[in-house]
Order: structure tokens, then C-alpha cells, then sequence
């Protein structure tokens, strides 16, 4: 069957012509490599952050934000730029993204301070928020039937998978054989094939009436997101005072005038002017009205809970496997990889699966399973060894790759295929806010346990200089560090005291994402079980 898509003319000239089904196929394995681009930028970045922290003498505190720098500007731009999508090509704004992030990454590879890495990842989230709407949105609207549109996004959704698998392979074989650097040098050949193929086989699409940017839209997205994280991390770090809840209360308030401000637009919008003429008034930077639907709504939250538990146990496994366990880099990412290709071959067998079974039962029973990989973690022993930790990753990831797969359908399918920009920059939003809010909150809730628990045997001031002691008692990673500079005997207490003080945080932050799992489980079964199958 053919596929007719808009080509890419002035805005208000576009035309309609045929298109042949392989090439749909063609462009849609050129947008894999973006996708592929940034899964890869994140996980290998995880991996190296044991190097960084040595390297560059970063705190606990500065961990986070390189790597929270980036998906928070993302998060903040994401819908700004799924609306400049709209109104300059989607295609033109996928290509300046992936150049843009190659070029950053290349040049943030040689950061000189932890400083210089956290504003080089904030650059990368300026350019990362043009690629992912904008695959998500083509693919939307060059596979319009629903069951090819289902597999293309089960597709995504691995090339995804795929990457986050491919991080840590090429990511820890980089830190051993060059430096943390290289990890971010990997985005250069990873985009180029796009690049140099996309122009002849990605088609345009934009919108041919986009109404007039609203200025103050994009700014209040910015300002929703930095102060409540900013407030997360003092008030896990430092504890309850003024300013970390005053933070969290400023971004609150800007969303809830961000909302207000998107509402009255979509209304000023529909009102009837005298012979039809336009408004002339900016148009929403979020269509709000897409809240309203049931089955789009529910999906997005079963993706931010899901997306933020996950995260939550990545950045905690990938410093369990390096400093507890004793792995290299390229032998922890070689570990998790079998659990990521478990993600993959989820998210394609539950292609056919909803075609017997409803995709709210579908969506439900991977959470559920999520939640089982989770309640290992909450509830086993974790000194002996990676076993039981990895099992516990395969498991999740199972569930994961199952629910995100056919969610992130249910979102595309229930939004018009006029608004599949709104409804991928949407999507995403949700992907990097559950992203981001897992590696702040539950990192931080890591972070604060280890710092709270760590009891550091007697004689190690003694032993070792005031400065590697206090960065022991920052983090794992300076615990393992300080061990290293010691005695046998004392070394291994050091290292002990800094496992138990590590663990507690682990079930800690396991147990919140195991109630999370089992809440979504509930309502997306609920909710979504009126959904019909793919027939």
C-alpha cells in the first residue's frame, strides 16, 4: 500500500504525492540513528561517570547535574521545539538537531572542569530537543495506518533499547582504552549517515497554517523545570530550608501559569472573528485539550513513572557493578546488555500480541513486571555478587520494553494526525521529565541514604589526608578511591562500610519504584481496558 504525504513547499503550498512503501522503511531506519545517537549519549555517559568524577573531582552534587543538565534544558524545550517543527519542517529541524549535537558533544569531549561538562550537557539539551519529537512526529505521519504505524514505533522504541545497549559497550571500551571524553565523540559518526542520506529518502512535513509563536510560552516551559529540580537536589542533599522549597514552589506556580496562559490561547484561538479571518493571536505552545483524552493522558503518566523508576536504577547499578563489584567499565556495560536486548525483542513480540489482547492489559502487565524486577532489588541481598541484580534488570527491562512500546502507540494513535507534532513533542516530554525527575530525585534520595548511613571505621583520619576522607563521605566513588590509598585490613572496612551505606539507599529507592510499578499497573488497567485490539 502506498503512502501520500505532504511534501516540503512553502507552508501554505504543500502538495500531496504518492509515495512507495520502501522507502517509508528506508527513511525510517535513517531516523535510527538519531535515536540511536541520544540512548547512546546517556548511557555511555552513566558509565563513565566513576572516570568523570576522578578525572574532573566532581561532587555527589555535580554527578547529578552532568547528567541531569541535559535532559532538564530537553525537558524545558521539548514542546517549544516540536511547535518550531510544525512550522519550519520537522525534517529541517531533525537535520540543524543532529548537527548541532554532534558538533557540542565533540567539543564538550574535552571539557576542562565538571563546570565546563554540566554547561557542554546543557548545550547538548538544546540540540537534543530538536531530534526525538521529530522522529517520533515523522514517523506518525509517514506511516499513517495503524498496524504499520504500531511497528514502526515498536522499531523506535528498539532502536532506542539499542542504543542504551550500545552505550555501555562502546562507552566503557572507550574510558579503558582512551578517556571519559571519547564517550561523547561517538555522536560524530553515529549522525553522519543521516546527514548525508536523509535529504533524499526523509520526507518534509510541516504545518501549512502554524499560528505566531508565543515568546512567553517558551519562556515559563524554562522556568517550570530548573527550579523544582534545583529544589529537589538541595533538599535531598542538604535537607528542608527556605530556599530549596521556595524553588519548588516557584516552579510550581510557573506551571500552573503555563497551563492558564495554553488554555486561554486554545480558547482566543477558536473564537469566531467577522468573515472568518484568523485571530492573528499566538498560538498554544501545548494543546492542552489533548489532556482531555482519557487514553492518551494515562499512557504519558504510565511512561514518566516507568521512564523515572528506570533511570533510578540505572545510575545505581552501573556504580554498584564498577566500584563494588570491582568491573571495568566495558565489562559492566557488557553485563547489562543482555537485559537491554531483552527490552528490544519485548517491545517487537507485543507487536502481534495486541492484536488478541487488549494494549491496556498489555501496558498493565508490563508494569507489573517492571514492579517484580523491582521488588528483588527492595527486598534481596546484594553481596554476592551481580547475579541477582542483573536478573532483576532483565526482568524490568522486559517489562519495560513492552509497556513503552505499545504506550507511546496509544499516545501517537490518539491524538489527530494533524496534531502528531503536539502529540510526539508531548510524548518525549514525558520520556525526559520521568528521565530526569528519576536521576534527580531518586539519585538525590541514593545520594542523601549513602551520606546519612556511611560510619567510616576509626583511624582512618588518621590514615588518610582530611581531603580524600571528606570525598569518601561525598561518594561511593571517593569511598573506593580512599580504600585503595589504604592497609589491607583498614581498606577492606572502608570499602564494607561504603557498600552497607550504598545499599541502604538501594532499597530505599527500589521500594518507591516497586509502589510506582504497582500504581500504574492499576490505572493503566483500568483506564485503558476498554481499548480494542488491533484486530
Amino acid at each position: 500500500m502506498s503512502n501520500t504525504f505532504l511534501t516540503a513547499g512553502s507552508p501554505t503550498s504543500a502538495a500531496l504525492r504518492p509515495r512507495a512503501p520502501w522507502r517509508d522503511w528506508l527513511a525510517l531506519s535513517l531516523l535510527m540513528f538519531p535515536v540511536l545517537l541520544v540512548a547512546v549519549d546517556n548511557t555511555a555517559l552513566t558509565f563513565a561517570l566513576p572516570a568523570i568524577a576522578r578525572s574532573l573531582d566532581a561532587s555527589g552534587v555535580q554527578l547529578l547535574w552532568i547528567v541531569d543538565a541535559y535532559p532538564m534544558v530537553l525537558a524545558g524545550l521539548l514542546v517549544a521545539m516540536g511547535s518550531l517543527g510544525d512550522r519550519i519542517g520537522r525534517r529541517r529541524l531533525l537535520f540543524i538537531g543532529g548537527t548541532g549535537f554532534a558538533a557540542v558533544s565533540a567539543a564538550t569531549a574535552f571539557a576542562p572542569s565538571a563546570e565546563a561538562l554540566i554547561a557542554g550537557r546543557a548545550a547538548l539539551g538544546f540540540f537534543g530537543a530538536m531530534l526525538m519529537p521529530s522522529t517520533l512526529s515523522l514517523i506518525r505521519n509517514i506511516f499513517p495506518e495503524p498496524n504499520r504505524r504500531r511497528l514502526a514505533v515498536a522499531i523506535w522504541a528498539a532502536g532506542f533499547s539499542g542504543g542504551a545497549a550500545l552505550g555501555p559497550i562502546f562507552g566503557g571500551w572507550l574510558v579503558e582504552h582512551f578517556w571519559w571524553g571519547a564517550v561523547l565523540l561517538v555522536a560524530v559518526p553515529i549522525i553522519l549517515p543521516l546527514l548525508a542520506l536523509g535529504p533524499f529518502l526523509v520526507p518534509e512535513f510541516r504545518d501549512p497554517n502554524p499560528g505566531r509563536v508565543d515568546v512567553p510560552s517558551i519562556i515559563l516551559s524554562l522556568t517550570v523545570m530548573v527550579p523544582v529540580v534545583f529544589g529537589i537536589k538541595e533538599l535531598a542533599t542538604h535537607g528542608t530550608s527556605p530556599v530549596p522549597l521556595a524553588a519548588i514552589g516557584v516552579g510550581l506556580l510557573m506551571g500552573y501559569v503555563f497551563v492558564r496562559r495554553q488554555r486561554a490561547l486554545l480558547r482566543d484561538g477558536r473564537k469566531p472573528r467577522p468573515g472568518g479571518t484568523p485571530s492573528g493571536t499566538a498560538a498554544p505552545l501545548l494543546d492542552v485539550s489533548l489532556f482531555g483524552n482519557r487514553v492518551f493522558s494515562t499512557a504519558i503518566t504510565a511512561n514518566v513513572l516507568a521512564l523515572f523508576s528506570f533511570n533510578g536504577f540505572i545510575l545505581f547499578l552501573a556504580q554498584h557493578l564498577q566500584l563494588l563489584e570491582g568491573q571495568s567499565p566495558s565489562e559492566s556495560g557488557a553485563a547489562m546488555v543482555p537485559a537491554l536486548i531483552a527490552t528490544v525483542a519485548a517491545g517487537l513480540l507485543v507487536v502481534p500480541l495486541v492484536r488478541k489482547v487488549r494494549p491496556g492489559f498489555v501496558v498493565a502487565g508490563g508494569l507489573l513486571l517492571s514492579g517484580t524486577g523491582y521488588s528483588i532489588v527492595a527486598f534481596g541481598d546484594h553481596g554476592h555478587g551481580p547475579a541477582l541484580l542483573l536478573a532483576a534488570l532483565l526482568i524490568l527491562c522486559l517489562g519495560v520494553g513492552a509497556a513503552e512500546t505499545i504506550s507511546n502507540d496509544l499516545i501517537l494513535g490518539a491524538a489527530p494526525a494533524e496534531k502528531s507534532g503536539a502529540a510526539a513533542a508531548v510524548s518525549e516530554t514525558g520520556y525526559e521529565i520521568g528521565s530526569l525527575l528519576g536521576t534527580a530525585i531518586l539519585g538525590s534520595i541514593l545520594t542523601a541514604s549513602y551520606q546519612g548511613n556511611l560510619r567510616l571505621p576509626d583511624g582512618v583520619g588518621e590514615a588518610a589526608p582530611a581531603e580524600a576522607v571528606a570525598q569518601a563521605k561525598e561518594t561511593l566513588a571517593g569511598a573506593v578511591d580512599l580504600a585503595q590509598t589504604l592497609p589491607g585490613p583498614l581498606a577492606e572496612a572502608v570499602t564494607a562500610a561504603a557498600g552497607a551505606a550504598f545499599d541502604s539507599g538501594v532499597h530505599i529507592t527500589a521500594a518507591i519504584a516497586l509502589v510506582l510499578m504497582a500504581g500504574a499497573s492499576v490505572l493503566a488497567a483500568v483506564v485503558l481496558r476498554k481499548v480494542p485490539t488491533a484486530g
